[in-house]
């Protein structure tokens, strides 16, 4: 099978290589997907680069954490998939020298997630760490529910910041599902119209808006929930947040805390990296998606606010590039055809 690797860290320009290797065998409980689309993800780039999430695997490597294909075969003791079932995988090479950037990867069943025949397979490119974060972010809340469902957010506002991101949109689409109220922020008129698109009920340019007078007049409470993907922005954050609510941070980045803004708010700062949730969290996260996705209530492309931006394997170098270079829209590699 073919398989992307890289045997050192660095530019994607310099060390990727297209390689042939043995395809991989089963053991019990685990499955072979073929994979059709691998997604691409900053901290795939960043494992690539030499600065990603610290998971103790040196190179080589295959990398990208997220994919979508068909179950090609089984091992002992799974029995309730088959070969030929449309599947989605997270978290592949995390804890692993092997990725979704190949033809075929071996997974732990758990790692496995069934999807139905009418659900296009781009879908499922875009599920995985964007969603799975998502899903974290808007279930942080102590007082609120730990798995999302229809009604499970009624009568919640949430914000979130940076709407027309891979997590923007899928933060946005989980919580219309669960029923909230969703605002969010963009930096253009193009990046609003794929944040419409994703169902957020107001955008925001905050280029051009005040922000805050805006939220106020859109929020008689304000935000209960915030998804924030800048720091900088915990300021206004504060400013409008609901009393008692949260803020779910997912960058990395060292900041300062205007602490006696969140004191008089009794608010709440929640940190949020994916990998390292708890296994109930994840399960929790994992089978809400799933359900959203088999449900129709989780959608891609430019319609659904994620424009899918393709690169065939060859050309894996320049699919993390574009991550890099802040591309509007999922960056997916073709691995195998559909």
């Amino acid at each position: 099978m073919r398989a992307a690797v890289f045997n050192e860290p660095g530019p994607a320009s310099t060390v990727f290589q297209i390689v042939d290797r043995d395809l991989p065998l089963t053991g019990a409980g685990e499955v072979r997907v073929r994979i059709v689309l691998s997604a691409v993800n900053p901290t795939d780039t960043g494992t690539r680069a030499g600065r990603g999430v610290p998971d103790g695997v040196a190179p080589p490597r295959v990398p990208n954490q997220d994919g979508v294909g068909v179950v090609d075969a089984i091992g002992e003791g799974v029995t309730d998939l088959e070969p030929g079932d449309r599947v989605w995988v997270w978290d592949a090479g995390f804890g692993r020298a092997d990725g979704t950037a190949q033809e075929y990867v071996v997974l732990p069943r758990r790692q496995v997630v069934w999807m139905p025949d009418d659900v296009d397979l781009t879908v499922g490119a875009g599920l995985g760490i964007p969603a799975l974060t998502a899903h974290r972010c808007l279930t942080v809340a102590a007082d609120g529910p730990q798995r999302l469902g229809p009604g499970a957010l009624d009568g919640r506002t949430v914000l979130v910041a940076g709407g027309a991101g891979a997590v923007g949109n899928a933060a946005i689409q989980l919580a219309k599902w669960a029923g909230a109220t969703v605002l969010a922020t963009v930096s253009s008129k193009e990046k609003a119209d794929l944040a419409l698109s994703a169902g957020a009920d107001a955008v925001i340019n905050y280029r051009d808006d005040d922000v805050a007078a805006r939220i106020r007049e859109l929020s008689e409470t304000g935000p209960h929930l915030v998804v924030e993907v800048d720091t900088a922005n915990l300021d206004l954050d504060l400013d409008v947040i609901a009393p008692g609510g949260h803020i779910a941070i997912y960058v990395a980045g060292r900041f300062s805390v205007p602490s006696f803004k969140a004191m008089m708010k009794n608010a709440t700062l929640n940190f949020v990296l994916t990998y390292t949730t708890t296994p109930q969290e994840k399960a929790n996260a994992v089978a809400a998606v799933a359900e959203a996705v088999n449900a129709g209530a989780f959608r891609v492309g430019e319609e659904a606010g994620l424009p899918i931006i393709r690169f065939p394997l060859d050309r894996i170098a320049e699919a993390h590039e574009a991550v890099e270079n802040h591309a509007v829209g999922k960056v997916v590699v073709e691995v195998t055809a559909a």
